[in-house]
């Protein structure tokens, strides 16, 4: 047994946690882990976004500086960016601000355990636990982590527990991530997730010009801003599109280029070419990739590569 109740082997019973800051991630991971019977008792916070986040969503929990959140921890949750995290926790072992044997997570995507080494070496067990979500910063941020994956990494089978075992009490899904795959394991995440809000953004502002001027009476006229008639028109298509793709793999591709349609191709290049270029060269190069894994003809790649 721990002096911070880790009893039973190691599952963690109901610890005292510490937020460094009250962020988007931090503060829906923090209001999950209350839920789950956890204490939240410190963070920290210093923009006045984070200050709002934190007396909205942890109401309960004292802003305090960063070592005073750390000094109060059984579990500090480093949940910065990362191009602040290394920063943070060489701060943290110079002024040795986290207790001993405490454990220490942060949700990094990219970076696994080997960046908490200052702290590890001072006696804490460390954590990499990434959810594989996105974040708007308001209560369904919390409600979405009981059905979000969590990339784990840890220095051994205990540490491995605990991780699991918190992601566990919050409805999550814990998947174990090797220290040398965490940047390709957030690649990948990046690459499915970020770049479909560009390419979905994209869709919409083609098919925005597509279909002005040609409301329905009684129908709202298509404008710029967000859940409008393009986004209804697209919604049913891209969903069902998505959980074909995860649910059938490559065989899921249809469209023309799946069909090997180079003049549909075509003409999609050049009138989305008169709406934006950039929007022509975003569906080139997705047309491009699409042909490859559907093994298109050498016509039509010649049209993708623009060799014609």
């Amino acid at each position: 047994m721990t002096s911070f109740g880790i009893t039973n082997g190691p599952a963690p019973a109901r610890l005292t946690v510490g937020i460094v800051s009250a962020g988007r991630v931090g503060t829906a991971i923090g209001a999950a882990l209350e839920r789950a019977g956890h204490v939240v008792v410190a963070c920290s916070a210093v923009s006045d976004a984070s200050r709002h986040r934190a007396r909205t969503r942890l109401p309960e929990t004292e802003v305090l500086p960063v070592a005073e959140v750390a000094a109060r921890s059984e579990l500090l949750i480093l949940a910065v960016p990362d191009a602040e995290l290394p920063s943070l926790i060489a701060g943290l072992a110079s002024t040795r601000a986290v207790p001993n044997r405490a454990i220490v997570a942060h949700t990094s995507g990219a970076n696994g355990i080997g960046i908490l080494q200052p702290l590890t070496e001072q006696g804490i067990v460390p954590l990499a636990i990434h959810p594989a979500m996105t974040f708007t910063g308001h209560d369904e941020d919390t409600v979405r982590l009981s059905s979000a994956c969590f990339g784990v990494t840890a220095a051994d089978d205990i540490g491995y527990a605990i991780g699991q075992s918190l992601v566990l009490e919050i409805g999550g899904e814990p998947v174990r991530v090797r220290e040398d795959m965490r940047p390709l394991y957030h690649a990948a995440l990046a690459h499915g997730s970020n770049h479909l809000v560009t390419l979905v953004v994209d869709a919409v502002a083609a098919l925005r010009v597509a279909l002005e001027g040609q409301e329905l009476l009684g129908q709202e006229l298509i404008g710029d801003e967000p859940n409008g008639l393009a986004e209804r028109v697209l919604q049913p298509l891209l969903s069902a599109a998505l959980d074909n793709a995860l649910r059938r793999g490559p065989s899921a591709l249809t469209g023309p280029v799946a069909r090997g349609d180079s003049q549909a191709v075509a003409t999609h290049l050049r009138v989305l070419e008169e709406v934006d270029p950039q929007i022509a060269a975003g569906y080139r190069a997705l047309s491009l990739r699409s042909a490859q894994r559907a093994g298109a003809s050498p016509e039509l790649l010649d049209i993708l590569e623009d060799r014609r």
